[in-house]
Parts: C-alpha cells; sequence; structure tokens
C-alpha cells in the first residue's frame, strides 16, 4: 500500500525556505567561530577526550582538503537545499554536454558576496547536477584558511569543498579515467567588494593562474555566468580609493578573506538585516574551450588560451542576458 503525504501549505514551504537560507547564512557567517569555541571550550570540560581525539583525527586527516576532500551523499542530498534552492529560487543550465572520460576546470563568476550559486549548484544536488552532467564529480575550491577549523572542515567538504591550492586542484584534475570537474571563482575574495546588484564587472583582466593550470593538464576550460548572483545584497558603498576600501585591502592581505559590508533584509521584515533578497539567480554553464597540454606554457601562450576564455565568456553573457532582464546597453568589464 502506497502513502501519499499532502502537500506543505505554501506559508509553511515560505518558513522552511527562509530557515534553509538563514542557516546557511550562519554557516558562512558564524559556524566557524563557533566552531573554535566548542573545541576550545571542551577541553575544560568532563568531555574533553571528545577534542583530545579530534585534534589526532585533524592531525592524521590533516591532507585530506588537497587529497579531493571527502563528500557525504547523504549531506548533499539534504531537503534543506531544496528549500534553499527555492527560496531565491535558483537553477543551473547546461548549454552543452560534458564527456565524463575527461576532467574539466570551470570557472565561476561572479563571486557575490557569498557565492551562492556556487555553492548550491556544485557543493548540493538540489539543482540537479548530477542529472544534467552524469558522470561528471564537481569539486569547488575555497580558501585554505577555513579548512584548519576543526569541526567545520568536515562539514566543508562534505559537500565536495577542496582548498585552493595548486596541489589541490592539481590532485582533482588529474585523474586518469577522467569524470572529475573543479570549479574556480576566479575572481575570489577580492571580487566580492564590488559584488551589487546590476554589477557587471568581474575581477579577471590579470587573473591567468587557472589557464595556466589548465594547459598544464589538457584539461578544458568551461566558462559559467550566474546570473543574478551579485543581486542578493546591497552593500555599503566602497569605492576604490576610499578608506573603507583600502581598509577592506588591507584586512584582505592579512586575514585572505574580504570583508565586504553588506545587507539586505530580515527574517520578519524587508528594510534590514543579513538574509538576501528573494531574487533569482540562474547558473548557465557554457561549452568546453579545448585547451592544448604543455608541462610549461610560455606567457604568450597563457595570454592566447585567456584571451579565448574571455571571449567565450563574453558570448555565454551575451547570448543569454536577455533571458534574465539584463539591459541591451549592458556588458561585461574585466578589470
Amino acid at each position: 500500500m502506497k502513502v501519499e503525504f499532502a502537500p506543505l501549505s505554501v506559508p509553511l514551504q515560505r518558513r522552511l525556505q527562509m530557515a534553509s537560507v538563514v542557516q546557511w547564512v550562519f554557516s558562512f557567517l558564524a559556524l566557524a567561530q563557533c566552531c573554535i569555541v566548542a573545541f576550545i571550550a571542551l577541553f575544560f570540560t568532563r568531555f574533553w577526550l571528545v577534542s583530545a581525539l579530534y585534534a589526532a583525527w585533524w592531525f592524521i586527516d590533516r591532507e585530506k582538503p588537497s587529497k579531493g576532500g571527502r563528500r557525504i551523499h547523504s549531506i548533499r542530498n539534504c531537503i534543506v537545499w531544496r528549500y534553499m534552492r527555492d527560496y531565491f529560487p535558483i537553477t543551473l543550465v547546461k548549454t552543452a554536454e560534458l564527456d565524463p572520460r575527461q576532467n574539466y576546470l570551470m570557472g565561476f563568476h561572479p563571486h557575490g558576496v557569498l557565492a551562492a550559486g556556487a555553492f548550491l549548484n556544485f557543493c548540493t544536488e538540489a539543482s540537479g547536477f548530477s542529472t544534467l552532467f552524469p558522470g561528471i564529480t564537481p569539486h569547488l575550491m575555497m580558501l585554505s584558511l577555513w579548512f584548519r577549523i576543526p569541526f567545520f572542515r568536515d562539514y566543508l567538504m562534505s559537500g565536495g569543498l577542496v582548498s585552493s591550492d595548486k596541489e589541490s586542484a592539481s590532485y582533482v584534475l588529474q585523474k586518469p579515467e577522467g569524470g572529475n570537474m573543479l570549479a574556480i571563482i576566479v575572481g575570489g575574495a577580492q571580487e566580492a567588494l564590488d559584488a551589487r546588484p546590476g554589477s557587471c564587472t568581474l575581477l579577471l583582466k590579470n587573473r591567468k593562474g587557472f589557464v595556466r593550470l589548465a594547459i598544464e593538464h589538457g584539461t578544458p576550460l568551461v566558462p559559467i555566468f550566474s546570473f543574478g548572483e551579485n543581486d542578493l545584497f546591497e552593500q555599503v558603498r566602497n569605492p576604490k580609493g576610499s578608506w573603507l576600501r583600502q581598509v577592506q585591502h588591507r584586512l584582505q592581505q592579512i586575514m585572505g578573506i574580504s570583508l565586504p559590508l553588506f545587507h539586505a533584509r530580515g527574517i520578519f521584515q524587508y528594510s534590514f538585516g543579513l538574509v538576501p533578497y528573494r531574487r533569482p539567480i540562474c547558473t548557465v554553464v557554457g561549452k568546453p574551450i579545448p585547451v592544448p597540454r604543455k608541462h610549461r606554457p610560455s606567457e604568450e601562450e597563457v595570454d592566447q588560451v585567456h584571451q579565448k576564455y574571455l571571449n567565450e565568456l563574453c558570448k555565454l553573457f551575451e547570448e543569454h542576458k536577455a533571458k534574465y532582464n539584463i539591459p541591451e546597453d549592458r556588458h561585461l568589464e574585466f578589470i
């Protein structure tokens, strides 16, 4: 006998969607600090052995973020991510097939404030990545700093996040039988400082390390543009040369992460808060760009492939921008 459950009411669905987004924002803004506090505090309680055993495990497992991570499919498929997907909503669009016998290096643009599209599309199955790209295992790079935080590192790896260093990238891209995909948010933390509604500015003009990496491994490059990524938050005005931008830039140099001063809506009101706006995100995956393999490419060879990548990214943006209400006279700007 088949048991059928009544569909959830719209108000309940809305509450669950809001709760899923709040926990995601919390996980990036406060969970790391809570993990550090819990790890230290346990040493001063009768549960000190928990932290002691974890410290030993942490040392043994310290290389795992650079060795492909440790994904947990039950967490990637958790229903909470589907509620988060429906909050905005977020969709993943395929424009070309990917051969599972090859590895791929994907450039994700733009970073946005918290990279919501990158996280949900590649670190969860809410948008159906494995259905759209069967046989492809996604990995998303994140600053190595975050993998030094106890407990939090395991949460990150469970979704498919790996550390952002060359050793980590090479481990993913050199899989002999193929089927791996490495996504890099090329603009990184610095680009987040320019993330505001309507912005089409990408920090990409002199970012060529990912191109060199693709050439060294002979890995096809795939451009990705996430429409709506910059529309989720407002950001305090911080033009280049301003005192705020200088402080943010200095903190980024010291800490390795940027600290954009952003705001959006609250949980129970729309005027102010840290909860992102309900604005759609559509992540469009472009066509693979073949890359010749060369162990030590020259600067000229890197520049040629980099320019081809820029051209394909612009083409992808121009072909799809009308579908997502981008004005005809707005184009990508590379800095």
